[in-house]
This record gives C-alpha cells, structure tokens and sequence, in this order.
C-alpha cells in the first residue's frame, strides 16, 4: 500500500514529519544552517532565534571566508615558464610583457592572463605536398606545379621548417601566423623558381632555389613582424610533369652522357698535357746543355788554337814537327793498319791476329801486344820487300 493511500496513518511521510503531513518548512531549514554555521564561527549554539546569523560572529565568519577566497585567488597567480617556453601577459586583453623562464606571478583572472607558448619547437610546412605520419604522401598539384623562366612546368615538392622567435609578435601582429607563412612559403618558391630556367631548377640548381626560398621567406616574414624564424629549407623532390617524364628522362641521360664523356676527355688531357710539357722541358734542357758544351769546345779550342799560334810565331820549324806528329799520331790510333820495322839481317816474319784486330769494336783499334806476336820464318820475297818498305816509310817520315 502507497505512503499516501487514506488509512495508512502519518508514519509513512518520507520527510520524516510523523506529526506533520505537509512538505518541510524552507525557512526553517536556512535558519538551521545559519545557527551550525554560526557554531562554527564562534556563535551562540543556544540561540534558535533567527538572528543568530547577523550578528558580530557572523560577519567576521563572512570575512574570514572572503578572506581565504581572496588569498586563494591571489595564489592562483603564480606561474613558472620552463627554459623552452615565454609567456605572454596580457592586461584586459592588452600585451604588457613577456615573461622569461622562471616563478612568476601576475594579477589572476579575469585581469590578467598569460599565454605559454614553446619557443624551442621546430615546425615544419609543406609545399606540394602533405605527409602524416607513416602515410603515403598525399600530392597537392595545385601547390607542386610552378612555372619557370622559360616557360615550362616542374612538379616541385619543398619542405620548410621553422620556430616561434617573438611570442608577443606571434599572437597579435597575425590572426594566423601558420598558414600565413605556409602562403608566404609558396609565393616565395615560386618568385624563386619563376626567375630560373628548368635545366637549372632541375639539375645544379636545387640547392641555390632551397637557399633562395629561405632567404625570401625570412625577408617576407620580418617585414610582416610574425615573430617567426626559418630554420630551413630543403628541396624534397623536382621533377617535369609527367606527361613529358620520359622524353626528359632521354634528355637527361644525353647530359650525363655529355658530362661523362667531357670528364674522359678532360682526365685525358690531365694525363697527356704534363706529360708532353715535361718531355718539352727535358728537351729544352738538353739543347742548352748541347749548346754549352759546343760553346765551351769552341772556346777551349779557339784558346788552344791561339796559344799554338804564338808559339809557332816564336819557333816555326819545331812547331811543324810537333803538329805533324800530334796529327800522325793522332790518324795512326784510329787506323788498322800495322807498321813493323824488321832488322835487315832477320829472317822471320811476324805473325799479326789480324781478325781479331779488325773484329774489335769502336772506333779505337785493339792495342797490339808486340812481344806475343809469333814470328815465322821468312819464306818468300814478298813479305821481305812489304816489311822494308813499311820501314822505309817509318825511316823515311823519322828523318824529316
């Protein structure tokens, strides 16, 4: 049977009022709290009056609380920036500073607040192109393709990154300043790479683009005070469209072929060029070498020939005899023939090795050794008459 049915009596009120059917009395029940919070304070436990609540113990109660509540929000103040962050504070929504790493404290909210952002972390930005986590890159056309100097096309994929330098400058100079610079990133690769031809964006010239961008990039986001700082700049990937890949991949291996062939040819000169200068230069040594030792000769001679010439002026006579033996003997040393002067009472012949004389190599003729040669018996008149004749002569040229 329900609490209310008729009959049930006034024991089953779920307020607890067994003599009481009605609802519980509200100021009643504010009075009450206000006699346990006055006990609590210091106020009159006796008093069931409801003017226990407003009286002295009450008020310093109030105060007490208010106190506590202030000192609390005073505390809630307090801050500390780690060595990697700034916090920015602001008065009523107004900058006022920039707080460095360390304890601080400012005026609790709703005065003041402080905005802690983290200097040290390295960003990055993508032109044409977005990558997250381990995903397949996804290709952004319109960002990759770019127009050159030339008029052509080159499907460019470039990677920048970036921290914050001036917090104060990056909250309130610019509502957005990430995707302000991912703009300011692709308008400056773009200058860049309008200024240049594709040979060169696509070949030798991706790192001076990389260095450009970066540099243009840096001047652009001064100019606009963003507060932040390009790290760096780094060319991902250029290729051509793809619908000319394959006849620029032909072109491009005909360059490496020309490149290849050139650095032969170089190396060749290299080896060849040292080569033929220094034979040059031994053969150029070698003729002033020739050329002093012709001078020198000369000279030497001229001066002997003049020394010969005064003395022949002094004595004629004796300087032909000594000129003509000086020339005999010096005809006889580099002849073959053999002169023997032979007694007139001897019958023996000499025996001459004569192919061993004429075998022996050089100009100079071999030494005859006169006491080995072997003498034989004279048989005949021939060797009788050529023998005194060769003595003859001997006699004959001795005697003038």
């Amino acid at each position: 049977m329900a609490w209310n049915e008729p009959g049930n009596g006034g024991n089953k009120d779920p307020w607890g009022n067994r003599g009481n059917s009605g609802p519980p009395d509200l100021d009643e029940v504010v009075r009450n709290m206000q006699r346990k919070l006055g006990g609590i304070f210091g106020g009159n436990k006796g008093n069931d009056s409801g003017s226990s609540g407003s009286g002295p113990a009450g008020s310093i109660g109030i105060g007490l609380i208010a106190a506590i509540i202030f000192v609390v929000w005073l505390l809630s103040g307090i801050y500390i920036i780690e060595p990697a962050e700034r916090g920015v504070v602001t008065r009523f929504g107004a900058y006022t500073h920039t707080a460095m790493p360390g304890p601080h404290w400012h005026f609790p909210y709703p005065i003041e607040r402080v905005e802690v952002v983290d200097v040290s972390q390295i960003r990055t930005v993508e032109i044409g192109y977005r990558s997250s986590g381990g995903r397949p890159e996804t290709n952004v056309q319109s960002e990759a393709l770019m127009l050159t100097n030339d008029e052509n096309i080159v499907d460019l994929k470039i990677a920048g990154q970036y921290r914050i330098e001036d917090a104060a400058q990056y909250f309130f100079n610019v509502r957005t300043p990430d995707t302000v610079l991912r703009q300011m990133m692709e308008s400056a690769v773009r200058e860049v790479v309008g200024q240049s031809n594709m040979d060169f964006v696509l070949t030798e010239g991706r790192s001076e683009v990389a260095t450009r961008t970066e540099q243009l990039l840096q001047t652009m986001l001064d100019q606009h005070e963003t507060g932040l700082t390009v790290t760096s700049v780094s060319m991902q990937d250029v290729q051509p469209p793809e619908q000319v890949q394959a006849a620029f991949a032909d072109a491009v291996r005909a360059r490496e072929d020309e490149v290849r062939l050139r650095n032969q040819a170089e190396a060749y000169a290299n080896e060849v060029l040292p080569r033929a200068r220094g034979e040059a230069f031994r053969i150029i040594q070698e003729a002033q070498a020739y050329k002093s030792e012709v001078v020198a000769r000369a000279e030497g001679e001229t001066s002997r020939f003049l020394q010969v010439m005064a003395e022949y002026e002094k004595s004629p006579v004796v300087m032909q005899e000594r000129l003509y033996l000086d020339a005999m003997e010096s005809v006889y040393s580099r002849s073959q023939k053999v002169m023997v002067d032979l007694s007139s009472d001897s019958n023996n012949v000499l025996y001459l090795p004569m192919d061993r004389m004429r075998g022996a190599s050089g100009s100079q003729a071999a030494p005859l050794d006169l006491q080995n040669l072997t003498a034989f018996p004279n048989t005949g008149s021939s060797q009788s008459s050529g023998t005194n004749n060769a003595r003859d002569d001997v006699r004959s040229r001795g005697g003038r």
